[in-house]
């Protein structure tokens, strides 16, 4: 059995390790269906660490929030916090009142619960989204272009290559370890965005490979076995 990685830098090391395999598939609601292999999601992550430590000076000690439901974009913008040594508060999107106004970065797909935050990426959901739909405050950053125009590869490491604890994505607590063969697991997106990010960390850590589904598609999945019976068929998943 193999030690899980439990550092955000040697996870995303695994992952890039996976080459063209994929470690992230989502399914999300309208049928979106999306697949990242880990070398994608490595280069997904390295684009928006390097846009939060250009645009934002996002550094070891920084404060970021995350406010994003469940999804693939949710994943990868917290693993680029945690990248970059950033302090992580993941916020479920049902929150009413955010409370982190204060926060040194705030990354949202519902912008306008934030006005007046100085530093804010408003981020569209879609898969295909080439901007954010609807008007922006002013100063936001519109994550659908501005992450494509910056580098594939990690220009100014802000943690000098430190391994930073996944711990920090999972509400301080240890990365839940799961069998050194993880499989192909199906994470249902039907928890607190806290709980299912540590589900997925768990699988990765572990060198598995996850399919996520949205809350919506969960419950679908739930209410139709036949339906859940042929995703499993399809995506090859080996524990539901």
């Amino acid at each position: 059995m193999t030690t899980p990685d439990t550092t955000a830098t040697g996870l995303l090391a695994r992952l890039t390790a996976l080459g063209g395999r994929p470690a992230l598939t989502w399914y999300g609601d309208d049928g979106e269906r999306i697949e990242l292999s880990g070398a994608v999601v490595d280069n997904w992550v390295a684009k928006t660490v390097n846009l939060l430590v250009e645009e934002f000076d996002t550094e070891p000690g920084s404060d970021v929030v995350v406010d994003l439901p469940v999804g693939w974009r949710q994943v990868v913008w917290a693993l680029a916090a945690a990248r970059c040594g950033a302090d992580v508060a993941l916020l479920d999107p049902a929150a009413d009142s955010p409370d982190h106004a204060d926060a040194d970065v705030v990354v949202s797909s519902r912008p306008d619960a934030w006005t007046g935050t100085d530093q804010l990426v408003a981020v569209a959901l879609p898969a295909l989204a080439r901007r954010f739909e609807g008007e922006l405050p002013p100063g936001a950053v519109d994550a659908a272009g501005a992450v494509m125009t910056y580098g594939d590869a990690i220009v100014v490491d802000p943690a000098a290559g430190a391994g930073t604890p996944l711990t920090a994505l999972a509400g301080g607590e240890p990365v839940p370890t799961t069998d050194a063969d993880a499989g192909r697991v199906l994470v249902r997106g039907t928890g607190a965005v806290a709980e299912v990010l540590a589900q997925v960390l768990a699988v990765w850590a572990a060198g598995g490979s996850v399919v996520l589904t949205s809350a919506a598609t969960a419950q679908a999945l739930d209410g139709d076995p036949e339906r859940l019976e042929r995703l499993v068929a399809t995506e090859q998943i080996t524990r539901a």
